[in-house]
């Protein structure tokens, strides 16, 4: 690395690190400091990814404070509440998981979750405490042997709740819970659901960006906030809310990372001697990897999503289309689907400011340029990309991701997404896990 690069990348470390500090709330880091001022299953973990190449205590107390949040069932909510839950909507009032009987006493949170990307995360947290040694590698991997069986009770819950049939695909009943809020994947299931009355609703995240255009609209939210007082209604018990629930989707890229995720546990609890718990990993491992493949559409080589209720697939040009880059497998397939990604309709279009994945493809008509998940570039999800490459042996894709990514980074903003052509960032700016993301692929170069 020349001398400029070396100074450029140190601001960033610097700038990255300011971030994380800012929307430090103690023992949890809210998501973005006025949007968003709480903690988000996936963004935690990704935030821990990023505390971890400087602070491996406070990575280990972002995820102790989220397991700390699992329900009975097993089940990891898609956000705990911080005490300022006034500033959000919809905030824990409006969740109604107080009369939750699995709900933790005590913690406030919702009642969904969010793909189980924890398990990478507690990776990292490892691999970093080593690298350390000391204090660092002790705190680390006892921190391991203790959160082993909350990590365990998660996937199990997955597995066993979210694809009783074993079909290898993680049923969804929210598009919230896909992390994919408005994207276009949900546009038929969304589209079918037909809400009973609501309790009016006044929301705050179109106060904090811009061009409201760029989030979903309220008659999207209206839908969103039914299938929450559906599921409240039965007060979020698993087998009731799937009986009742309108919104029932088998989610290709939730499953790809289950599949992902599944197998680093397993060699996790092969470290701590927990054999036979990672043989049961690793079925869960080929199981997901399995139903992604399954799920390819044979004509455009895009994973896709199952729609339950409907019976039908569902196709369409998002960046979950490359579930299976993420859940590893056959590499014959893997490599028609790098092809797919580098090529013109997605990393190769001509017009892109940064040669990285739009959440929506271009060439798509569904595509919208400034609108959440429907068109812009998702840093974190380069960062997941990145991680499977280099997992996967693949170092042109995985330099071909930092190099771009630490190019749209530069400008210091840490957008919580890109507009893909101008390099604008949008959404809420010092985003936690834009700036986990700077740190980790700065960290990756050392």
């Amino acid at each position: 690395m020349n001398t400029e690069t070396r100074i450029g990348a140190e601001e960033l470390r610097q700038s990255a690190i300011d971030v994380l500090k800012l929307n430090d709330l103690g023992t949890m880091t809210s998501a973005a400091p006025n949007l968003y001022p709480h903690m988000w299953s996936w963004d935690a973990a990704f935030v821990a990814i990023g505390l971890a190449r400087y602070d491996v205590p406070r990575a280990i107390t972002e995820l102790r404070t989220l397991l700390a949040a699992q329900w009975s069932t097993g089940m990891i909510p898609h956000i705990v509440f911080s005490e300022n839950s006034a500033g959000y909507f919809p905030g824990f009032d409006r969740w109604g998981t107080e009369t939750a009987a699995a709900r933790p006493q005590g913690i406030m949170s919702s009642g969904i979750c969010q793909p189980p990307v924890h398990a990478i995360a507690l990776r990292h947290i490892v691999d970093r405490g080593r690298e350390n040694g000391g204090t660092d590698q002790e705190a680390a991997e006892s921190f391991l042997a203790e959160s082993f069986d909350g990590w365990l009770a998660w996937h199990r819950w997955l597995a066993e709740v979210r694809d009783p049939d074993g079909v290898g695909l993680i049923e969804i009943h929210h598009g919230w819970e896909s992390g994919f809020d408005n994207s276009p994947r949900w546009d038929g299931p969304y589209s079918r659901i037909n809400p009973g009355p609501v309790e009016p609703f006044t929301r705050r995240d179109t106060l904090h960006v811009a061009d409201a255009s760029e989030r979903p609209d309220d008659t999207e939210y209206t839908k969103y906030l039914w299938l929450v007082q559906q599921m409240a209604s039965v007060d979020f018990d698993d087998r009731a809310v799937q009986d009742i629930i309108d919104f029932r989707v088998r989610d290709v890229f939730f499953s790809g990372i289950m599949a992902a995720s599944s197998a680093v546990l397993a060699d996790l609890a092969d470290e701590i001697g927990r054999a036979e718990d990672a043989s049961e990993l690793r079925g869960y491992a080929r199981r997901f990897r399995n139903g992604v493949a399954a799920s390819v559409d044979p004509g455009t080589g895009l994973a896709r999503d199952y729609d339950v209720l409907a019976g039908e697939w569902i196709s369409t040009q998002t960046v979950s289309g490359f579930a299976p880059l993420i859940a590893g497998g056959d590499p014959a397939a893997l490599a028609v689907q790098r092809n797919l990604l580098l090529g013109p309709d997605w990393m190769g279009y001509p017009e892109l400011r940064f040669p990285l994945p739009p959440s929506t493809s271009p060439a798509s008509a569904a595509f919208r340029p400034r609108t959440y998940w429907r068109g812009p570039v998702w840093p974190f999800l380069n960062l997941l990309l990145g991680w499977a490459a280099k997992r996967d042996g693949q170092r042109e894709l995985f330099e071909t991701l930092k190099t771009a990514s630490l190019r749209q980074l530069a400008d210091l903003k840490f957008g919580e997404y890109y507009e893909p052509f101008t390099g604008e960032p949008l959404g809420s700016l010092n985003q936690a896990w834009t700036a986990a993301a700077a740190l980790e692929w700065i960290g990756s170069e050392r």
